[in-house]
């Protein structure tokens, strides 16, 4: 999945889309990727002798990637809502240069609600992982 078909489903944009492609997809799971860049806006002051990705970014681009996997068959109106987080951590530093890779997992689904394990990785080593909730709402 190429950059607009993500625009065509998440309402986010610049300087907010947090997602540059999907590598795989499936009915339960996504590998998707943000190729981190030293121009992002956020890098401007946090911080600015040592760049470091936001890791609240990191979590909201797990439930960007999460809304592409929600939503890509859907030709409704909707929305997809960051409802909640559990069990985040945060163990590696996302760099100017890295490429931050998105695994998510359905767990668990309850009407238009769904439950979600996430796991960022540069280099196939873990920078963060979270439970995340995200709803799906009608526009």
């Amino acid at each position: 999945m190429n950059i607009e078909k993500i625009m065509k489903i998440l309402p986010h944009r610049y300087p907010f889309l947090l997602v540059d492609g999907v590598l795989e997809l499936n009915e339960e799971k996504i590998k998707a990727f943000k190729n981190v860049s030293v121009n992002e806006p956020f890098f401007q002051g946090h911080f600015p002798n040592y760049p470091i990705m936001p890791g609240v970014l990191i979590v909201e681009g797990m439930a960007q990637t999460a809304g592409l996997l929600l939503l890509k068959d859907t030709n409704e109106n909707v929305i997809p809502l960051f409802t909640g987080i559990d069990k985040a951590r945060f163990k590696k530093e996302v760099r100017p240069g890295d490429k931050l890779i998105y695994d998510l997992e359905i767990l668990q689904r309850k009407a238009n609600m769904f439950k979600l394990k996430g796991i960022a990785t540069v280099e196939g080593q873990v920078c963060a992982q979270a439970e995340i909730m995200v709803g799906i709402k009608k526009n």
